[in-house]
């Protein structure tokens, strides 16, 4: 990898990594799934127009929409809002690593190697840490709704990997298509019309520059540039890269929201990203027996995150 696509990699990170805090600052008193159906409206309204629909049938373009963006952001808006802190989100997201080696291994007959195995081990033992040592400064029910995230982004990776679509910024724009409307229903629903029409007349210029920063910096430009890396360069060079976005996201928001991680998280968060690293190396080491396949890769959101 070259000295820029090395800096346009760690750009990527350092977007999705802000991206955490984007979205806690930007919530506010609005119901997490209508700011998922805000944020997932856009992305449709602005880029399918310009993104080519990607060569998959559509029963596989919705459930990579099911799973990688209407559950994983459903969940994690939730479990922000239910008190999971944006720094800690960003870490405990990077279980659907280890989530989805297990789920290929199950579903599609991927057998993990060595390495694969030690990584999702350190990762459960992480996790495990970091919730045993919450000490109430993370309620359960946001740990469990941030994990469910992770777990729907695992699944959603592996359908995206079996249907070996090509380029995650088509699959992720025309997958969008099947949030707004389930996400709306579902905050009338859980929250009730009173609780979402409050928050479309609380949806400020907070609500707004978030929505704006999820929409822009972390789909279409964090996307669009890991795309570009992932045509020049050796997908097993570029996600390493990725690691780097639970780094981020903790220090952003100990710096933007004085959310000082706990022995517990540090620890814990430590033990969960050497899991990933570990695993990381293992899938490397196996592509290299067999041939390579970009797809996995190519879809998986932070990130988002992001994701």
């Amino acid at each position: 990898m070259s000295r820029r696509d090395a800096l346009l990699a760690a750009l990527v990170a350092v977007i999705w990594g802000l991206n955490f805090v984007a979205i806690d600052l930007g919530m506010g008193d609005v119901p997490p799934l209508l700011f998922l159906a805000a944020r997932f409206a856009a992305v449709v309204l602005i880029a399918i127009w310009f993104v080519p629909r990607p060569r998959v049938a559509w029963g596989k373009v919705a459930g990579v929409g099911a799973f990688m963006a209407l559950g994983q952001f459903g969940f994690l808006y939730a479990s922000m809002a239910a008190g999971m802190p944006a720094g800690l989100a960003s870490l405990v997201l990077q279980a659907q690593v280890v989530l989805t080696i297990v789920i290929a291994a199950g579903v599609l007959r991927e057998r993990p190697t060595p390495a694969q195995v030690a990584g999702v081990a350190l990762g459960c033992v992480g996790l495990a840490i970091v919730g045993a040592g919450r000490g109430g400064h993370v309620p359960l029910a946001a740990l469990a709704l941030c994990l469910a995230a992770a777990l729907s982004w695992a699944v959603g990776n592996v359908i995206a990997r079996a249907a070996k679509a090509q380029g995650g910024l088509a699959m992720t724009v025309w997958s969008g298509l099947v949030v707004p409307v389930p996400a709306l229903a579902l905050a009338l629903l859980i929250d009730g019309p009173d609780a979402v029409a409050r928050g479309i007349a609380a949806f400020g210029w907070e609500a707004g520059l978030s929505t704006a920063y999820t929409v822009v910096a972390a789909t279409l430009v964090g996307y669009g540039i890991y795309n570009g890396l992932l045509a020049r360069n050796p997908a097993s060079s570029v996600a390493p890269w990725i690691l780097l976005v639970p780094v981020v996201g903790m220090l952003s928001a100990w710096i933007v929201l004085g959310e000082t991680p706990n022995a517990a998280e540090l620890g814990g968060g430590t033990l969960l990203v050497a899991g990933v690293v570990v695993a990381s190396l293992g899938a490397r080491r196996g592509a290299g027996r067999r041939p390579r396949d970009h797809s996995l890769t190519a879809n998986a959101d932070a990130a988002p995150t992001s994701r």
